[in-house]
């Protein structure tokens, strides 16, 4: 990724206390750290988060700061990690679960639709569910097909859900510490090859840590993002590039390689969304290309291509453009030929700017 690409990213916000450089998975560390550390009621669990740290050392050191009562390990059995941090959250808790990769949880889906997220209304607000999952997502590390999966929109359509995805070290904290906070169940998706890096989708380049980014720079203290603020990541006025996780910065290098003046909006939080952001980029640029890496089959793609076709209609002067990942399980051997890269962006980008 070059110094263009960079440069053309949403200005970190200003935050009170010292910063200093972290990766996304440091920063994650750090949001959990505050958290137990201002308050009593959070716990942190989930396979091998405690004494070995989490399979990608996100809880690394926690368990011996904070104690075995607090950071703890738990069986290999996700829906009976789900089912307990419900249990938690109803009595007053606030646990923070990992699920080690997004492509385990299926297990606890019923925990998750069936109890959490529908804990509020069946107890017409006597409990709630105040728990975050957090869940290492998506491909681009030879995981093949159950190590690589983005199963967001799985999420989004069940009422009563929160779902969220961050792009970079800044966000990803505060984003977390606010999930944290929430009454209502989280689920925490991360983009797994932006832990140590932002990445372009150009997999023969070398990587750039987070140390030489400016998102990289996080406060060591407290704060928080709010949950339902999209951002813009990269200004433009030509076309809006609605995206979210890896494909925020896959869609930067597709602008600055084709030399389309697009804008790129951050999601952030995929559900409940920041649909102002959203339309108000649109109506300006008047084109819209959506990127994610999910299959494109009832991907959330579809959802935010009708809500720009409602809300949009009479500003757009050509057809929604999808990007994503194909109708197929993830493949080990052809990795990026199902990645959707800067390549197949730029291509999009440059349709929908003909029609």
């Amino acid at each position: 990724m070059n110094d263009s690409v960079q440069q053309d990213k949403l200005a970190v916000p200003h935050s009170n206390g010292p910063t200093k450089p972290m990766t996304m998975i440091q920063a994650l560390r750090s949001a959990m750290d505050v958290m137990l550390d201002r308050d009593p009621n959070v716990v942190v669990f989930g396979e091998d988060v405690g004494y070995f740290g989490g399979v990608f050392r996100c809880t690394e050191g926690l368990q011996a700061k904070y104690g075995k009562s607090r950071v703890f390990d738990a069986p290999i059995s996700e829906s009976g990690i789900v089912g307990t941090a419900v249990g938690m959250g109803a009595y007053g808790l606030r646990p923070v679960v990992e699920i080690q990769f997004a492509d385990y949880v299926y297990p606890a889906f019923d925990q998750i639709v069936s109890e959490a997220a529908r804990l509020r209304y069946r107890s017409a607000g006597d409990f709630t569910a105040p728990l975050t999952i957090r869940m290492p997502c998506g491909g681009g590390i030879y995981g093949g097909q159950t190590h690589s999966q983005s199963p967001e929109a799985v999420f989004t359509h069940v009422c009563g859900l929160r779902t969220v995805m961050p792009s970079n070290p800044y966000d990803a904290k505060g984003l977390l510490i606010a999930a944290i906070e929430c009454d209502d169940p989280v689920i925490f998706l991360e983009p797994k090859r932006l832990y140590n890096g932002p990445f372009d989708g150009h997999h023969d380049k070398p990587v750039v840590p987070w140390s030489k980014h400016p998102m990289g720079e996080v406060p060591e203290g407290y704060y928080s993002v709010p949950l339902t603020s999209a951002a813009v990541f990269r200004p433009g006025q030509e076309v809006t590039v609605l995206a979210y996780g890896t494909m925020v910065w896959v869609s930067a290098a597709a602008a600055q390689e084709t030399g389309i003046d697009a804008e790129v909006i951050d999601l952030r939080s995929i559900w409940p969304l920041d649909l102002d952001t959203i339309v108000n980029s649109v109506k300006k640029t008047r084109r819209c290309v959506v990127v994610h890496e999910a299959t494109r089959t009832s991907g959330f793609g579809a959802e935010l291509v009708a809500l720009v076709q409602e809300h949009c209609f009479y500003h757009l002067e050509a057809p929604i453009e999808r990007v994503t990942g194909w109708d197929t399980p993830y493949p080990h051997a052809q990795e990026w030929a199902y990645f959707p890269g800067p390549a197949r962006v730029g291509a999009a980008l440059k349709r929908v700017m003909e029609g």
